[in-house]
């Protein structure tokens, strides 16, 4: 059977649409009798800023970094899913060098904990960043407006040539930006935050972003 870091090493892309979400949820049922890795040809990871396999390998956290992660957020979506398809579908999942962010929101408090205990059941995670609030969950402009906000950030790192793009991953979730990644300095990290701030319909910029001398990330 496939391993985790083995399919991920083949899929590496930008995170589905929900469409696409439950789209995966049935090639899943089909096939998990059959011993295949749930989600392996269709779940699609997000590395940076949509990067490809080759991109990742000019990522900070480099290729086999950029695996690693994405084979933890497989594994975690696999065990959001088999606990409850809610989780699966409402809440956004980054990983970057082991750092786990969870962001979106779910019924209960006891879905909140559960998304979190079972993120930190997966092997390699360093650290749950827990985003997920509590409520009624997103309605269709909020999901609409929040991509339209995560395109348009995405758009303004790609043409500002004092960020390197690729090393940052972005979340929207009712008008709430995430920001993940690693800057080469406190000014192209305040750039980043700047453009997220700058972004018509954002009500608030939370950043997790390190620092490529931050001396807890992984490896350094």
């Amino acid at each position: 059977m496939a391993s985790a870091y083995d399919t991920a090493r083949h899929f590496i892309g930008t995170r589905p649409s929900d469409a696409k979400r439950r789209f995966c949820i049935l090639l899943t049922l089909a096939f998990t009798g059959f011993g295949i890795l749930p989600l392996a040809g269709c779940t699609s990871m997000a590395i940076g800023a949509g990067a490809t396999a080759g991109v990742a390998a000019f990522q900070e956290r480099g290729f086999e970094g950029a695996v690693s992660d994405t084979a933890i957020t497989a594994e975690i979506w696999q065990k959001f899913l088999a606990q409850d398809e809610s989780l699966f579908l409402n809440i956004e999942i980054e990983v970057v060098e082991g750092e786990v962010l969870l962001a979106g929101e779910v019924k209960s408090a006891t879905d909140e904990l559960e998304a979190v205990k079972l993120t930190w059941q997966v092997g390699g995670v360093r650290s749950v960043l827990n985003e997920i609030s509590v409520g009624e969950g997103a309605s269709f402009m909020d999901n609409a407006n929040d991509l339209l906000i995560t395109t348009r950030i995405k758009t303004a790192l790609m043409f500002d040539t004092d960020v390197f793009a690729i090393n940052y991953s972005i979340e929207t979730v009712k008008g709430t930006v995430h920001l993940m990644g690693i800057a080469q300095d406190d000014l192209e990290r305040n750039r980043v935050i700047a453009h997220a701030r700058d972004t018509s319909y954002v009500r608030r910029v939370v950043s997790h972003i390190r620092l490529k001398n931050d001396a807890n990330r992984q490896g350094t």
